[in-house]
């Protein structure tokens, strides 16, 4: 039996962790909750590609160092909003995926992906066009996760 594949009755089934790495594994798509805003089991895109995360926002102003914004939520058929109020980190000029460079504001606050929580920058921007309301970039993952890109919510299924 060759040992580096499963047994037939594992196959498809992946450990949370790489015991090698001790890093915590996720899907391309994963449910995260950024709890200081007391936003939860929100869909997100975890890309690699990208530097920074980014969330869906609308409603963005800015007044004296504050970003402030609403957040569309839809459960059970019901669509709402959470209003925001959080400190700009910084600005940032970002080029997208339609490549035209754009100049958002960054804030910082609590994610929570895999049951791991941790701080994180990210910045506001409508994602209305996007399927994912955020997308969780590769300086929030930092060094604790590994993506497997032919899986998706590992850690958790939309309702």
């Amino acid at each position: 039996m060759n040992t580096a594949e499963p047994a037939t009755e594992d196959r498809g089934l992946e450990p949370d962790v790489d015991h090698a790495s001790r890093k915590t594994i996720v899907g391309w798509r994963e449910l995260v909750d950024l709890p200081e805003w007391q936003l939860f089991h929100i869909a997100a895109k975890i890309d690699t590609g990208a530097r920074t995360s980014a969330l869906h926002v609308e409603e963005l102003e800015e007044h004296e160092g504050l970003a402030r914004f609403s957040v569309p939520l839809e459960g059970g058929g019901v669509l709402r909003s959470v209003s925001i109020e959080a400190a700009v980190t910084r600005r940032s000029l970002v080029r997208p995926s339609t490549g035209e460079l754009q100049e958002r504001l960054v804030v910082s606050t609590a994610l929570r992906l895999a049951g791991i929580e941790q701080e994180v920058e990210v910045s506001l921007v409508s994602r209305a066009e996007m399927l994912a309301p955020m997308l969780i970039g590769r300086r929030s993952l930092g060094t604790r996760f590994l993506v497997n890109p032919r899986r998706r919510y590992l850690h958790g299924r939309p309702e």
